[in-house]
C-alpha cells in the first residue's frame, strides 16, 4: 500500500507554475519522476505523489530538479492564464483515469520513438564506418596494384634490353668464325704456291695462323661474358595490416557483434574479479549460473523461496544477462510479497528479452503477468491492466490472463 505525499507547495505566474514536493523520507532517483501534459508522478516506494493538473503544460520545456531532499518542478503552461488550483478538483473519475492512461501511453510511445531513432542512428554510424573502411581498403589495394604494375613494367624493360644485347652478341659471334675461315683458306692457297720456301718459313706462317685463331676465340668468350645481363636491383614492398582482435579479415567480419561480444566478456571478467575473494570458496559447479538456476528452481518447488532467491542472486552476480534468472527471482519475490522487487526483476527480464521473437513469447507473457500482479498488489490497477493487455497481445488465447484482466477492469470501474 503506497504512502501518499500531500504536503506540497506551489506558486504560479501567467506563464509558469513552480511546485515543490518535499521528499526526505526515502532516496529518490531520476527515473522515479514522471511528467506529462496533464499528469505528474513521483514514485520512490513506498512513497508516492500524484497530480492531475488543472490545465495542460508544455512537458518538453518543463523541468524537474532534485535538491536538498525535495523535488522542484518548473512547469510552463501551454496557455498563459492563472489557474484556480494546481490539480483538477471534483473531476470525473473516468476522465482522471483516461488522463493517466493517455500519459502512460504517450510516454511509452515517446520512449519507443526515441529507441527507434537511436537504433536508426546507430545503424547509420555503423554503415558509415563500413563504407569508410571499404574506401580505405580500396585505396590501399589500388596503391599496391600500382606498385606491382610499376615493378612489372620495370622488369619487362630490363628483359627486353637484355634480349637486344643478346641478339647483338649472337650476330658478332656468327660473323667472326666465317671471317677466320676465309682468311685461313686464302693463306693455305698461298702456302701451296710457295713450295720453294723454306720449312722454317712455313713453320713461322703456321704459328701466326694458330695465334690468330686463339685470339679470335678469346675475343668470342669476352663478348659472351659481356652479353650476360647484370643482376636486377633489389627492392622491398611494405605491407600494413589492420590490427584485429579476431583472426578474420576486417571485410569478412561483423564488427558490431564482435564489439558486443568483447564488451560482454570484459563485463563478465570484471564481475568475477570484483567478487573473486567471495567466489574462491565456492565449488566448481556453484560457479555455473545454469547449475544455480536449477538449484533455485528446486528450492522454489519445495516452497523455500528465500533459499531460491539466494541461488538466483548468486547466479545473477556471475552472469547478469540471463533473463530467466530475473524472471524466476520475480516469481519468488511475488510469493514473498516483495512487490517492488517483482516490478524491478520483471522489467529487467523484459529488457533482456529483446528482440521479441516466438521463442521468448512465453517468457515475455510471464514477465508482463508478474509485473501486472505486483502493480495490482500496490493498488496501481491502471498500470497492472496495461501489463495484462500486453500479455494478451502476445498470447491472445490465454484464458487465465483474459479473466484476470477482466477482473482488474471491474475493480477500476468500481473505484470510479
Amino acid at each position: 500500500m503506497p504512502v501518499w505525499v500531500r504536503d506540497y507547495s506551489w506558486e504560479q505566474t501567467a506563464e509558469a507554475v513552480y511546485l515543490v514536493v518535499p521528499w526526505r523520507a526515502a532516496p529518490l532517483r531520476r527515473d522515479g519522476i514522471f511528467c506529462a501534459e496533464r499528469y505528474l508522478k513521483v514514485n520512490s516506494p513506498p512513497f508516492l505523489f500524484e497530480a492531475i493538473l488543472y490545465a495542460p503544460i508544455d512537458d518538453v520545456r518543463s523541468t524537474a530538479k532534485i535538491e536538498n531532499g525535495s523535488v522542484f518542478f518548473t512547469l510552463y503552461k501551454k496557455e498563459a492564464a492563472m489557474w484556480e488550483s494546481l490539480i483538477m478538483e471534483n473531476g470525473d473519475k473516468g476522465e482522471m483515469q483516461r488522463i493517466r492512461e493517455d500519459a502512460v501511453r504517450k510516454a511509452q510511445e515517446d520512449a519507443k520513438s526515441e529507441s527507434e531513432a537511436k537504433a536508426a542512428q546507430k545503424r547509420e554510424r555503423s554503415k558509415f564506418a563500413v563504407e569508410a573502411t571499404i574506401k580505405l581498403e580500396d585505396a590501399e589495394r589500388k596503391r599496391i596494384e600500382e606498385l606491382k604494375e610499376k615493378e612489372r613494367k620495370k622488369a619487362t624493360e630490363e628483359i627486353e634490353k637484355w634480349k637486344e644485347q643478346n641478339e647483338k652478341q649472337k650476330k658478332i659471334h656468327f660473323c667472326q668464325p666465317h671471317q677466320e675461315h676465309r682468311k685461313t683458306a686464302v693463306e693455305s692457297k698461298q702456302e701451296k704456291k710457295r713450295k720453294v720456301n723454306s720449312s722454317s718459313r712455313g713453320t713461322s706462317k703456321s704459328s701466326t695462323t694458330t695465334g690468330d685463331t686463339i685470339s679470335g676465340n678469346m675475343f668470342s668468350e669476352k663478348l659472351k661474358e659481356e652479353s650476360i645481363p647484370a643482376p636486377r636491383s633489389a627492392s622491398s614492398i611494405e605491407i600494413k595490416f589492420t590490427p584485429r582482435v579476431f583472426p578474420t579479415a576486417l571485410r569478412e567480419s561483423r564488427v558490431p557483434e564482435e564489439e558486443e561480444w568483447l564488451c560482454k566478456q570484459a563485463e563478465a571478467r570484471r564481475i568475477i574479479n570484483s567478487d573473486i575473494a567471495e567466489l574462491e570458496d565456492l565449488k566448481e559447479e556453484e560457479k555455473n549460473p545454469d547449475w544455480l538456476k536449477d538449484k533455485g528452481n528446486k528450492m522454489f518447488a519445495t516452497g523455500n523461496y528465500l533459499a531460491a532467491v539466494n541461488a538466483y542472486n548468486l547466479a545473477i552476480r556471475i552472469s547478469n544477462k540471463i533473463p530467466t534468472l530475473y524472471l524466476n527471482r520475480a516469481a519468488c519475490h511475488l510469493k514473498l510479497r516483495n512487490l517492488h522487487k517483482v516490478i524491478e526483476d520483471s522489467s529487467k527480464a523484459l529488457e533482456l528479452l529483446t528482440p521479441p521473437v516466438p521463442d521468448n513469447a512465453n517468457a515475455r507473457v510471464k514477465a508482463h503477468v508478474r509485473r501486472g500482479a505486483a502493480f495490482c498488489g500496490l493498488e496501481l490497477y491502471a498500470e497492472g491492466l496495461q501489463d495484462y493487455i500486453a500479455a494478451l497481445r502476445i498470447e491472445p488465447t490465454n484464458k487465465n490472463v483474459e479473466d484476470d484482466a477482466e477482473k482488474i477492469r471491474r475493480i477500476i470501474q468500481g473505484n470510479e
